[in-house]
């Protein structure tokens, strides 16, 4: 019964530290876009991978397709 004494201060807490940490991350601006990173992962950046791998085997085919 006397460790209530203790885990219910620690409890309380630790309650307020995590809603201030989520209050924290409300303000910061953590939750603004949530469907961007959704749409960078499937954006494609096919050109610039050609582009590298044409310069990687024959530079002077990449420099021309580079201009």
């Amino acid at each position: 019964m006397d460790i209530l004494y203790l885990l219910i201060p620690l409890s309380l807490a630790l309650v307020f530290v995590i809603a201030a940490l989520f209050w924290w991350s409300l303000r910061s601006g953590q939750y603004e876009d949530l469907e961007g990173p959704g749409h960078r992962i499937l954006m494609d950046d096919d050109q610039t991978d050609i582009r590298r791998n044409r310069s990687a085997i024959d530079p002077d085919q990449g420099a021309a397709g580079d201009k």
